[in-house]
């Protein structure tokens, strides 16, 4: 799904004009990226967590030339599905593969 697709999904469902759900999306993310750019956690119950993992810095090598290359310390953004996002998709697989839930 693309976010054009969600603010689409979200025009049909409640009734909002197209503008007003492209600023509804745009505030939900907007907010989930600040939350997450001042270290902070977003948690979604049963659907997800994302946090902010932080890496230290290390030497490595170009794999081209062998020389060692400094690799700066980073934080990146983690996604943690929850249980009920979890089992969604995987009984959707289920489903496709023609399986029986246990």
């Amino acid at each position: 799904m693309t976010k054009s697709e969600l603010i689409d999904a979200l025009r049909k469902e409640t009734g909002l004009s197209i503008t007003k759900s492209e600023q509804v999306v745009e505030l939900f993310f907007d907010r989930m990226s600040d939350a997450l750019a001042n270290s902070g956690r977003v948690e979604i119950r049963s659907f997800c967590s994302i946090f902010v993992k932080q890496y230290k810095g290390y030497t490595g090598r170009n794999p081209k030339t062998g020389k060692p290359v400094k690799v700066y310390a980073k934080k990146l953004p983690f996604f943690k599905p929850g249980m009920d996002l979890k089992q969604r998709v995987d009984y959707s697989q289920t489903q496709v593969r023609g399986g029986k839930r246990k």
